[in-house]
């Protein structure tokens, strides 16, 4: 028996309100690692989202901006977002939706009212409720074994709060091998510029040792539009095809490739001055062919490349999109985008995660997430419907629970028991 086009829109809202997501990649930490796990309002608003975005009301000097405390930083994005213009950009918005969802009377929000909703003390309890808002079980980190802040606790990681998952970061490894040779040195491994004598085998060993740290889930590295596969001669390319890939291949561990991200187009900006260039997906093609037995987690940052990341997985299984990553987190694009894959292959990617870099993101990018694929399975399972097609809710709850969470077990090999 077939539903009604709003009974079954009902039900699918309902479905995926829900349905618990597990966070694959964030820039979260976890509790125990102190002054790391950033949250509360100041943090929310000095986030470089809205940093960037305040420049184009403002329009202080950049040294003049910078040389203020977090609070007053805040309260200048503050006025020039909230009080100067209307908060209608994604992550403007995204704070009244965080307001909102804290209890707040968001009818006449202030900075004030803000810093009193959300908290700059990250309790197990204030996780928790954070975590429930937005229906998050378990958060991945980016764990960069080349900050000095972060490894310090790295031999605490087995005891610390098991929602919180680690990923190996390899950015300054892959893209600044130079400048990474004499932190290597001094921790005791036997390396060199051109990655001559004993080079490979102690990059391989350090590898080891961080894993044996933090117990990745996979591990990751972002590239520009410069990324060539292969690249016989250079050293990103060695330390890719005789480091990292048969590193990954032995511990089986995914390799997860966030393409299309250009540093720094404007230093002044610091955090905020990162922009997008269009990457070949030619080189992520070759390697899935010529790895069939390594695994690939791949999401690409400008909206030019997403069709071919599609049709890319089409022809290789080992290779898994993942999420709607900063500048296509957008409505209007997370929605183009997800309407895509689902078209070109079904169920079978990672729709979403949230990239948060202060707790309290978590709300705001899960609710608009689920919003957006409220919208399209809606539309896609009443297209099926009308077609004759059974659309229950068992299959439903199974298609969602794979985009949310299943997809990323399977591919990362995690048992579903696990944390």
């Amino acid at each position: 028996m077939t539903m009604a086009d709003a009974d079954l829109a009902s039900l699918v809202a309902r479905v995926v309100d829900e349905t618990p997501a597990f966070d694959m990649h964030t820039h979260l930490f976890a509790p125990e690692m102190g002054s790391l796990l950033l949250c509360g309002a100041d943090e929310a608003l000095n986030f470089h989202y809205l940093v960037s975005e305040s420049f184009r009301v403002h329009h202080m000097p950049y040294h003049e901006f910078w040389g203020l405390s977090k609070a007053q930083r805040a309260e200048v994005v503050w006025n020039s977002l909230f009080r100067d213009t209307s908060p209608v950009s994604e992550a403007a918005s995204g704070v009244v939706e965080i307001a909102r969802a804290m209890g707040c009377d968001t009818g006449r929000l202030t900075l004030t009212a803000l810093r009193e909703a959300l908290s700059d003390v990250p309790t197990a309890e204030y996780i928790s409720r954070i975590m429930n808002l937005a229906n998050v079980t378990h958060i991945v980190m980016t764990n960069d074994p080349f900050d000095d802040q972060e490894t310090a606790f790295w031999s605490e990681m087995g005891g610390m709060d098991k929602r919180f998952l680690a990923s190996l970061r390899l950015d300054k490894l892959m893209n600044q091998y130079s400048s990474v040779v004499p932190v290597l040195i001094a921790k005791g491994y036997e390396v060199d510029e051109s990655l001559s004598g004993r080079s490979v085998v102690e990059l391989r060993r350090f590898l080891e040792d961080c894993a044996d740290a933090v117990h990745p889930l996979y591990v990751a590295f972002s590239t520009a539009d410069d990324f060539v596969y292969p690249e016989p001669d250079g050293v990103r390319g060695r330390i890719l095809k005789e480091v990292v890939l048969p590193f990954c291949r032995e511990r089986g561990l995914p390799l997860s490739l966030m393409m299309g991200a250009r540093r720094q187009v404007n230093p002044a900006l610091r955090a905020a001055g990162d922009s997008l260039a269009n990457a070949p997906v030619r080189p992520l093609e070759s390697l899935c062919a010529d790895y069939p037995d390594n695994r690939f987690l791949v999401s690409m940052l400008a909206r030019e490349n997403q069709h071919a990341l599609v049709v890319a997985a089409r022809k290789f299984h080992n290779l898994m999109p993942f999420g709607c990553w900063w500048f296509v987190n957008t409505d209007t694009l997370v929605e183009e985008i997800i309407r895509m894959r689902l078209e070109l292959l079904g169920p079978t990617f990672i729709a979403q995660h949230s990239d948060a870099r202060v707790l309290e993101h978590l709300i705001y990018k899960w609710q608009r997430a689920r919003r957006v694929l409220t919208r399209v399975l809606a539309d896609k399972y009443e297209n099926l419907q009308s077609s004759g097609w059974l659309v229950t809710e068992d299959v439903i709850r199974r298609d969602v629970e794979q985009l949310f969470s299943g997809n990323f077990r399977q591919f990362v090999g995690l048992a579903e028991s696990s944390g």
